[in-house]
């Protein structure tokens, strides 16, 4: 194999992506090579602009592009608050229809290596509940320890505001992430979600 240092790089950062390693890295950027015109330059086009323009908002915890979060924006006519632990949580979410509300995306777990509590945006949460009269705090967190512990600590960081909080059902199979469950899983979840202060700890 030719030893080029440009492509050794790029094949370093791919295999950082989930699912790919360093074969399934090279067979991509073979393909963009051999594709320069039609994928290679619009795609480099496209992350420029998303590394330009794209980052997490500071308030809910999901992507906005340049000052507008849309996420944020839709918070005056909400009543519920769905809390997630990542954007593609959301995004598996919302493909389901099941909930048409704002959301608040932690960006991790508790026990994530990589994110602290102070990430979670708990302040900003609190001070949206307040402004704005939210009625349901829906915790949809994985099914996985980090996710459980993360969700009990949410429902303490809310005990002293007079707000409904509940979690997805429990037939969430154990250990199961949210980004990878079928819709009709998600669908059956949110409508059999119950209260946490119902359930013994």
């Amino acid at each position: 194999m030719q030893h080029l240092d440009e492509i050794e790089n790029l094949i370093k950062i791919v295999s950082k992506l989930p699912g790919l390693g360093p074969k399934s890295a090279k067979r991509i950027i073979l393909k963009l090579i051999s594709n320069r015109e039609n994928i290679l330059k619009p795609m480099a086009k496209v992350l420029g602009e998303i590394y330009k323009n794209i980052s997490r908002c500071n308030e809910c915890g999901s992507l906005k592009s340049a000052d507008n979060c849309r996420n944020c924006n839709n918070v005056k006519q909400i009543k519920k608050i769905c809390i997630v632990e990542n954007v593609a949580d959301q995004w598996s979410i919302e493909s389901t229809n099941i909930f048409d509300g704002h959301f608040h995306v932690l960006g991790g777990t508790i026990n994530s290596s990589s994110n602290s509590k102070d990430s979670f945006l708990i302040k900003s949460l609190l001070k949206k509940i307040h402004k704005n009269q939210v009625e349901e705090i829906i915790i949809a967190t994985s099914a996985t320890v980090e996710g459980q512990t993360t969700a009990y600590y949410i429902k303490d960081s809310l005990k002293n505001l007079k707000v409904k909080v509940s979690k997805l059902a429990q037939g969430l199979p154990v250990g199961g992430e949210i980004e990878s469950l079928d819709d009709g899983t998600l669908y059956s979840a949110f409508k059999n979600r119950v209260g946490l202060d119902k359930e013994s700890d």
